[in-house]
């Protein structure tokens, strides 16, 4: 991509673009990297001439699928811009830019207003504490608002904001947006208002004076800006160019750059991949937060890999551009804190591996988890969390190769694996029969593999309907153990006690240790830990069993009989054995929704929702303009689908609905042969009617 040929700059600014779907977020990027000289030419979203959509299938289809980095200055800062998708079912590329990012600018049309996933997104932003401004696209637009939309905004997604901007001729193609000045007794006596419900001391100036100066009313919306306390609004169109010069210097001046660490050792995250075709070489976009890199430095990387466990490697850069850097520029070839670099010449790397900063000294007692339950959301300047925003995918589909035989089946699977390097969420998994599993968001994800396959791998696929994704949890402690003298007739020499109980919502799987350290060889306790979490992760049926403690009580060996393969093998009979007695319970994953409707739907709406198990948490009626009905809540996955197709008959094609995944519920009675309500106690806990039989090798 084109960069502008300026001298190095003072500091660097990572800014996100974030929006609802057709929010314009992707054309404010491309005017951002015109009006600064960063490209030559303005590209268009409907032609397929933008900068950061560069895939074909995002070219055809006029949306974004990966996050974008593309690059310019306003005076002494470089800012480079992440452009991440909009549609809900790439939520998960949002979820990776977030942990990349100094600060944000949110995108609203004026003409929609605040739409669904505005919220969700904005509620996300505030949790990180990620400084962000909100850019009100549109204004050009027949229907645009702007007061109604500020106060909307207000009682949507924050209550502290501050227009920087004015509009004439709102709604008309002439319409143009006024910065205002601080040097404007009435608009400085505005300011100070708003910023003084955040500011203690502001508000004892405004109270009982002297009246805060033009300058400390800057400084003080910098500051407020910078702690999330305040938001900054800009109103403008992308089109036509309108106010985004505002907001390019409100992002230099307002946003603040992040902390460079100290630390001499490179530290920093990988939160892209890109891959050309099935055999291109990968590029590895890195945020480094700490130390330096260059070229033909070799580095160690790690992720967490299936069932917890940590998985180093190693490789040597062959190449690095940094992003916003000229190969004219002596520094071009150097990545240092604070930037973002295009890392290549490690084949291994995937989405989401960090450079430093292992944590596996936390780990030395054998505690592992597959989900860390750790706050997610560390603020601007520090690596993202292990746990993610967003809730995980809440649909599974089978995928098989169209043209028959062992050969295209691998070939399926190994172009499936690739692309789980771009989204690891997506976990391709192989099936008997050739086959490969993938997790989904929706739909849409789902066309998008389907073209990408046929697109840059030659690989036509054929995809199952997708389904929901279940799970089950334990409901109580079960033990089990067996002896190595009742198992050695059968060739296995070992003895594992077990011990299964229930553990916190969202922590995954944790496995430790009862038994004496040293009491095994350490590649006993391996082989037991890993095949602990692959029996749970295959599950029962498919549903993989989660939240869940797995505890080590009991282990020997006989030398030098006892082999790895002994442990692995009898690891799942006593495990199955130990979830037997603990029972277990089948969960449904269900997505949380936001339904706009005409003010006369709503009976008939309602009445489908809850035919459709939905749980109705808030019903609104918004005020002003034509009044209509806001429903919020939660429903099975299994039935969004089902809405969609008969909510535009019952509202007259007026209906807006917006779901995203957001955890589970016991799945009810009579859905699953094994469900029901939890055993109570001193019922038999391998036959309660809420308990799943997992099946175990007879012993």
């Amino acid at each position: 991509m084109p960069t502008s040929h300026t001298p190095r700059t003072s500091r660097t600014l990572n800014i996100g673009i974030l929006a609802h779907v057709d929010a314009g977020k992707t054309s404010l990027t491309e005017r951002l990297l015109f009006d600064h000289g960063a490209i030559d030419r303005l590209g268009s979203v409907d032609s397929g001439t933008t900068q950061t959509d560069t895939g074909d299938i995002e070219r055809e289809r006029g949306i974004t699928v990966r996050s974008a980095v593309a690059s310019f200055t306003v005076g002494p800062a470089q800012i480079n811009l992440i452009d991440t998708p909009g549609h809900s079912d790439f939520i998960a590329e949002v979820e990776r830019a977030l942990g990349v990012l100094d600060g944000a600018v949110l995108v609203l049309s004026a003409v929609e207003g605040v739409q669904a996933q505005t919220r969700v997104l904005m509620k996300t932003l505030r949790r990180l504490r990620l400084p962000t401004l909100l850019f009100v696209n549109k204004i050009d637009r027949p229907g645009a608002r702007d007061e109604g939309l500020l106060a909307d905004i207000r009682h949507k997604l924050a209550p502290h904001v501050v227009a920087l901007t004015a509009v004439r001729d709102l709604g008309t193609r002439h319409a143009r947006a006024v910065p205002r000045s601080l040097d404007d007794a009435d608009f400085r006596g505005r300011v100070a208002e708003a910023l003084a419900d955040t500011d203690d001391a502001l508000l004892a100036r405004v109270l009982d004076g002297p009246p805060p100066t033009p300058a400390e009313l800057r400084a003080a919306l910098a500051g407020g800006t910078a702690d999330c306390r305040v938001h900054p609004v800009f109103f403008g169109s992308a089109l036509s160019g309108q106010g985004v010069g505002a907001l390019a210097r409100g992002m230099a001046r307002l946003l603040p750059p992040a902390p460079v660490g100290a630390e001499a050792a490179p530290y920093g995250t990988v939160f892209a991949v890109e891959r050309r075709g099935g055999t291109g070489g990968k590029t590895a976009y890195l945020r480094l937060f700490a130390g330096e890199l260059a070229v033909r430095q070799k580095v160690t990387l790690h992720r967490r890999g299936p069932g917890g466990t940590l998985v180093e490697y190693s490789g040597q850069i062959t190449s690095l551009d940094v992003v916003g850097r000229t190969g004219a520029q002596s520094d071009a070839g150097r990545l240092t804190a604070g930037d973002i670099g295009k890392v290549r010449g490690l084949p291994e790397v995937r989405v989401g591996d960090r450079l430093g900063g292992t944590d596996a000294d936390a780990n030395a007692n054998g505690n592992t988890s597959t989900n860390p339950s750790a706050e997610s959301g560390s603020g601007p300047g520090h690596p993202p969390p292990d746990q993610p925003h967003f809730a995980a995918p809440s649909l599974s589909t089978v995928v098989r190769a169209r043209e028959p035989g062992p050969g295209p089946a691998a070939r399926l699977h190994a172009a499936l694996l690739s692309l789980a390097e771009q989204d690891p969420l997506i976990h391709a998994r192989a099936l008997p029969g050739g086959a490969t599993s993938v997790l989904l968001y929706g739909e849409v994800q789902k066309e998008i593999i389907a073209a990408t396959l046929a697109r840059d791998f030659g690989i036509e696929a054929d995809f199952e309907p997708s389904r929901p994704v279940h799970v089950e949890r334990p409901v109580r402690v079960g033990e089990a153990c067996e002896e190595m003298a009742r198992r050695h007739h059968s060739g296995l020499w070992a003895t594992i006690g077990l011990r299964v109980e229930p553990a916190r919502t969202g922590s995954g799987v944790i496995f430790r240790y009862e038994t004496e350290l040293g009491a095994l060889p350490r590649a006993f306790h391996h082989a037991i830990e890993e095949t602990v979490h692959d029996t749970l992760l295959q599950g029962h049926d498919g549903r993989p069993v989660t939240d869940c403690l797995v505890t080590l009580i009991r282990s020997g060996f006989s030398s030098p009989l006892s082999t790895a393969r002994d442990f692995r093998e009898l690891t799942p009979v006593v495990l199955e054995r130990a979830l037997r007695a603990a029972g277990t319970r089948v969960y449904e994953p269900c997505h949380t929704f936001e339904l706009e409707i005409p003010h006369d739907a709503l009976a008939p709406v309602t009445g489908q929702l809850t035919a459709a198990e939905a749980d109705i948490t808030a019903v609104e009626e918004t005020a002003g303009g034509v009044p209509v009905w806001l429903l919020e809540g939660r429903i099975p996955a299994r039935e969004v689908h089902g809405v969609k197709r008969w909510l535009p008959g019952l509202t007259r094609g007026e209906g807006v609905w917006w779901s995203r995944p957001s955890g589970d519920r016991p799945l009810g009675p009579g859905r699953d042969r094994r469900t029901g309500p939890a055993p109570g106690p001193g019922s038999d806990p391998g036959s309660g009617p809420g308990t799943s039989q997992m099946p175990g090798a007879a012993v």
